[in-house]
């Protein structure tokens, strides 16, 4: 069993002793204490919270604890039910909300569930105030409402059609022109909630055939729900045997976005984010961010569109931060998650997938050959499983004084850039595990890179 407490929420296995993993008692624990710590925040006795889910098993167990909690606490709740990620983070602000929870575990297997913490603006709090929270769990720092004061429950089915509405308003989608294009879409949803939201948005945004594969939001995952090359094979032969134009995945909450081909070959979820920066500066030419173990390609797609390129630490409050602190148009995360300030400051696939196919429609290229006109860079990623007691911190220092001579980086993890290729080593902040993330001109050099990574990352582990 395992419960992670991190800058990405709280986040666990399901079942097991209390402390060991996501269990009902730990799911009370942390739901009062974000009750206790926005009722600080904001300096109010009666706050309202917006939460939503994905459609994972444990979904509507872990729903019942929160809005139950919730209402245990004096708070009131707006439950918008199966959502996404970027939903409830556009719903938290406009349902005049003082704070959000989104229960998902994002790419993350079955047994995973967890609870996003979103404050007023519906975005992600800080890691400051994620201490804080852990603080008042940890000390049991919470007291729950009298009788007369528990908190109301409401559901809210109305932001499916908002949320595709405010995408369809966005001044860089374009409707008409993908109308025009005739395309011809299939789609993974790995029988989470996308499997609502992304055919819907597709059919408003005029697709005309739409190919729904793992479409049933019923939490029995398919395949791993990480959008990587290696679990989109089945959507793969889809677009070949139906002669589709694209292929579009998403993970269970919908804030990571990756397309496949018309050929089965993969665009790749690295390159989500530079076909879509491409489209945005090509209009509003400005500035770019993403993280650390992001592709080169789009620092070099920002310098061709005349703006300037920063990265940040892993993690969506580091690139928003630092897409602020930056005056970025645009930014997100390697792994599929586009940040679009002119909506909202949160991976958003929804919105990725408006812009995207904005931008295949009116450059008359198919997918393939858009991946082509970018520079070609291949990644490897890669993990190690962390074991008891492994000084993390310790292995990492060392590797960075072996390289101190390189261009290193150190903000997360470490990262060493060489002249034509890069990698970058840290601990998940999701998972109990040490990242591999490397890059290169070609796949087998990347592979080659990371192996040699690993084996120093072994050997200095002993």
């Amino acid at each position: 069993m395992t419960l992670i407490k991190s800058i990405s929420g709280i986040r666990g296995t399901i079942g097991g002793a209390p402390g060991t993993g996501l269990t009902p008692l730990d799911v009370v624990k942390f739901t009062a204490a974000f009750a206790t710590f926005i009722k600080e925040t904001t300096g109010k006795d009666k706050v309202r919270m917006v939460i939503g889910r994905d459609a994972r098993i444990s979904g509507p167990m872990v729903r019942n604890l929160v809005s139950g909690t919730l209402q245990g606490m004096g708070v009131d709740v707006i439950d918008l039910g199966l959502s996404t990620t970027p939903t409830v983070e556009l719903a938290v602000p406009a349902e005049g909300a003082d704070a959000g929870i989104i229960l998902t575990a994002s790419h993350n297997p079955k047994q995973w569930n967890a609870l996003k913490l979103l404050n007023g603006k519906g975005e992600f709090i800080s890691g400051d105030d994620g201490a804080r929270v852990l603080a008042i769990a940890d000390n049991d720092a919470y007291a729950f409402a009298e009788v007369d004061d528990l908190g109301n429950y409401e559901t809210n089915d109305t932001w499916l059609e908002k949320h595709i509405q405010a995408v369809k308003d966005l001044e860089l989608v374009d409707v008409d022109a993908i109308r025009n294009a005739n395309f011809k879409i299939a789609c993974d949803c790995v029988n989470s909630s996308g499997g609502i939201f992304v055919p819907a948005l597709l059919k408003a945004l005029g697709v005309s055939e739409v190919y729904e594969l793992y479409c049933e939001p019923n939490g029995q995952f398919p395949h791993n729900p990480e959008p990587l090359p290696e679990h989109l094979t089945a959507i793969a032969g889809m677009i070949q045997e139906k002669g589709a134009d694209l292929g579009i995945v998403v993970d269970p909450d919908v804030d990571r976005l990756a397309m496949v081909c018309e050929d089965g070959s993969m665009f790749g979820e690295e390159y989500t984010l530079v076909a879509v920066a491409d489209h945005v500066l090509k209009h509003t030419p400005g500035n770019t961010v993403s993280n650390l173990s992001s592709t080169r390609a789009l620092r070099d797609v920002t310098n061709k569109n005349g703006g300037s390129y920063e990265a940040a630490a892993v993690g969506e409050v580091n690139v928003v931060n630092k897409m602020k602190a930056n005056n970025a148009v645009i930014g997100g995360e390697g792994n599929g998650g586009v940040i679009y300030p002119a909506s909202h400051y949160g991976r958003d696939a929804l919105v990725g997938i408006g812009l995207f196919l904005t931008h295949l429609a009116k450059s008359g290229m198919s997918a393939a050959e858009m991946r082509a006109s970018y520079p070609n860079y291949a990644m490897s990623k890669n993990k190690i499983q962390l074991e008891q007691g492994m000084d993390v911190d310790g292995i990492l220092a060392t590797i960075a004084e072996k390289y101190q001579h390189e261009e290193i980086n150190t903000i997360d993890g470490v990262k060493i850039d060489f002249e034509n290729e890069w990698v970058h080593l840290r601990k998940s902040n999701t998972e109990p595990i040490i990242r591999i993330y490397s890059e290169s001109t070609t796949t087998e050099a990347a592979a080659a890179l990371a192996e040699r990574f690993m084996g120093e990352l072994k050997e200095i582990a002993g």
